[in-house]
């Protein structure tokens, strides 16, 4: 019985475009349109505004993270650690996530106490501030649009501001209601309403950044699909002992045992490597992959996920 250990790395790395300069930027933003929301708030005696500018402040905080966990994945490996610091942008998404988990019911607690006492603002100060806030949210907005498709930890901070651009939307719809008709229930209505969306959102991330650290298979991946194509190759005889995992959102890990066909021989086993690297990749996106190969000699048993003869 002959068995031959064999164990191949295959990295293929890609390179997003780089994020930092329209990451501080939209820190610089928020910082400001915080500042003159809580100036405007005090000014017009708007409570929406003075919490829209918590939003502000707290999106501010929450893009710094991102930042410097974005900034944190982009260093070198070294011998202490192999994966170099990828995590810290799962890790910041899941944080920003809670953070606006949080909000969203501090959000729904504003609400109730406004549908009870509703404030007397100034509305036309309202509506300048609230303004102005849309303006640089929307700008931000646009900034991380690209970025957030593509990394998880973008589009936390994307959510974060696109939730700040809706709020500051209703801030000035409401302010004009107000202002027209004196309408000041409608502002905790439209508080609500913004909160279920960054609820909603957030909720999704939370249990995408889970499902990370979790090393969960990811979504749109079936394994016996991934087993059914491997075992189409010439020279494989069976595919078993499959892990797949994400270390963050771009890198899908994959390590399997491959048994080969007795009638190949060693100096075959690079092509065979080489034809099941590009089937995962170009099939199911897969960039990282470790193998291990064993003789069909070598492999008992008849189940789904042993050698079948």
């Amino acid at each position: 019985m002959n068995h031959h250990d064999h164990h191949k790395h295959h990295h293929h790395h890609r390179h997003d475009d780089d994020n930092t300069g329209k990451l501080i930027i939209t820190i610089v933003l928020n910082f400001v349109i915080a500042i003159v929301e809580v100036l405007g708030g005090l000014a017009s005696r708007s409570l929406s505004l003075l919490s829209d500018s918590l939003h502000n402040f707290s999106d501010a905080v929450a893009v710094l993270i991102s930042l410097i966990a974005y900034k944190l994945s982009k260093k070198e490996i070294t011998l202490t650690r192999t994966f170099g610091y990828k995590r810290a942008e799962i890790l910041a998404a899941l944080f920003n996530a809670l953070v606006l988990i949080i909000i969203s019911f501090f959000l729904f607690k504003e609400a109730v106490v406004r549908f009870g006492t509703p404030e007397i603002i100034d509305a036309r100060i309202m509506i300048v501030v609230a303004a102005l806030g849309l303006v640089a949210n929307a700008i931000a907005v646009l900034l991380l649009k690209k970025g957030s498709e593509k990394n998880i930890n973008i589009k936390s901070a994307y959510l974060h501001l696109f939730s700040d651009a809706l709020s500051s939307l209703t801030v000035v719809a409401g302010a004009a209601l107000i202002y027209f008709f004196k309408m000041y229930w409608i502002d905790p209505v439209f508080t609500v309403l913004i909160g279920l969306y960054v609820l909603k959102g957030s909720f999704s991330i939370l249990m995408e950044a889970v499902s990370i650290i979790m090393h969960a298979v990811p979504e749109h991946l079936d394994i016996l699909e991934v087993q059914r194509e491997v075992e189409k190759i010439a020279g494989v005889c069976n595919l078993h002992h499959v892990h797949v995992w994400r270390l963050n959102d771009a890198d899908i890990h994959f390590e399997g045992h491959l048994v080969l066909d007795s009638s190949r021989n060693i100096d075959e086993l690079g092509n065979i490597y080489h034809e099941v690297q590009g089937v995962l990749l170009e099939k199911f996106g897969i960039n990282h992959v470790t193998m291990q190969a064993e003789s069909q000699a070598f492999c008992n048993g008849s189940d789904l996920i042993g050698c079948r003869k």
